[in-house]
């Protein structure tokens, strides 16, 4: 019997890759929340972008190109000295970006996307915190998925296109055989990459984690709970000093948090099998924002944060809208009816087969 189930397992997996797309509203959100907080990211350094990422920057172009020299790194910015080159790029940026997030032409906005974060973030490596590395490593793995096929004006294309195809009532030769098997190797290829990405993307997550925790496992001012009490008190990570003093005064909370911090971060990996994910997700949660507020670094917090949604099932997703109707009518508040209500049918299904979520359990 066992020897059946170890021959059964490859078939199962080669199933989970080729079968169908998987995770599909999650990789949307990650779409939609990486493309935001880069959208934001690049319009609240503005003002401070040529200090930044500029021909004028502290970090030259001259230096940058001597470190891409050793690294292998390279920025379409180090193209030009000129300033309305930069200008350009800067806009060029603020336009993939807002384009990424709404999901037009997903394909070649991801790829551009990718290229855009990587540029800016080669461009001055030494200039921003750590959040840009896993927006960075993000940027393009999405490259790889099928990330506009919900929530994007793609989907919204795809419906409208076969609505006017169901409404057509002239008949259409159908494809030939040969046409069909490449129809289908190319969907099926599709499936697998998309997968492929989807599974790096849940693993770089659970490496982050581990090796986090771990790594704080060998410290001793986590060892004995105080790490949080001197992170507290450094004035580089002090947005707020009366709210971080404030938090000092309690040192046995103090311990607690840093404590819980430790033990979410190593168990995390160990935990996507089961229903203690949600719960493990929803302190990461509490964490990420108290990183963000407390020590001033959104930029990483809103990148983590997005990343967890990839962990979380599709019909989580789906059942949102459902969700806040029925609290929108517990309140008291009236809302549109829903489109296949309004329009007196189903709705038609979005581009692509209907998947289920990351099912790590």
């Amino acid at each position: 019997m066992r020897s059946e189930q170890m021959r059964e397992l490859p078939a199962a997996a080669l199933a989970l890759v080729t079968g169908r797309p998987v995770s599909l509203y999650a990789t949307a959100v990650l779409r939609i929340g990486y493309g935001l907080l880069y959208l934001v990211f690049l319009l609240r350094e503005f003002p401070h972008r040529h200090e930044i990422w500029g021909p004028g920057s502290p970090w030259t172009p001259a230096l940058a190109a001597r470190l891409f020299d050793q690294t292998g790194w390279w920025s379409f910015l180090l193209l030009s000295d000129s300033r309305a080159y930069f200008e350009l790029c800067y806009g060029v940026a603020l336009v993939t970006s807002a384009l990424f997030l709404l999901g037009w032409r997903t394909r070649a906005t991801s790829l551009l996307f990718a290229v855009v974060v990587t540029s800016f973030h080669a461009r001055s490596i030494f200039m921003t915190d750590g959040g840009d590395n896993l927006v960075l490593l993000m940027s393009l793995y999405l490259v790889l998925t099928a990330c506009g096929r919900r929530w994007s004006l793609d989907a919204r294309r795809e419906r409208r296109k076969a609505a006017r195809a169901a409404g057509t009532t002239m008949r259409v030769k159908g494809p030939g055989p040969t046409a069909r098997q490449l129809r289908d190797a190319r969907a099926t290829l599709t499936t697998v990459v998309h997968n492929c990405g989807v599974f790096v993307i849940a693993a770089q997550v659970c490496f982050l984690y581990g090796s986090a925790g771990l790594y704080k496992v060998q410290g001793s001012y986590w060892a004995d709970g105080t790490a949080l009490h001197y992170v507290l008190h450094l004035e580089l990570f002090q947005p707020w000093p009366a709210l971080s003093h404030f938090l000092d005064q309690y040192p046995l909370a103090i311990a607690a948090i840093t404590y819980l911090t430790v033990l979410t971060q190593v168990a995390f990996p160990f935990v996507l099998f089961g229903r203690l994910k949600y719960p493990v997700l929803a302190l990461l949660l509490g964490m990420h924002a108290g990183i963000a507020v407390l020590l001033g670094l959104p930029v990483f917090s809103g990148a983590m944060i997005i990343a967890d949604a990839v962990f979380l099932p599709d019909r989580f997703y789906t059942s949102l809208p459902r969700l806040g109707r029925r609290t929108a009518r517990r309140l008291g508040v009236r809302l549109p009816r829903p489109r296949e209500e309004a329009a007196g049918g189903p709705v038609l299904p979005q581009a692509g087969p209907e998947a289920p979520g990351l099912k790590l359990r």
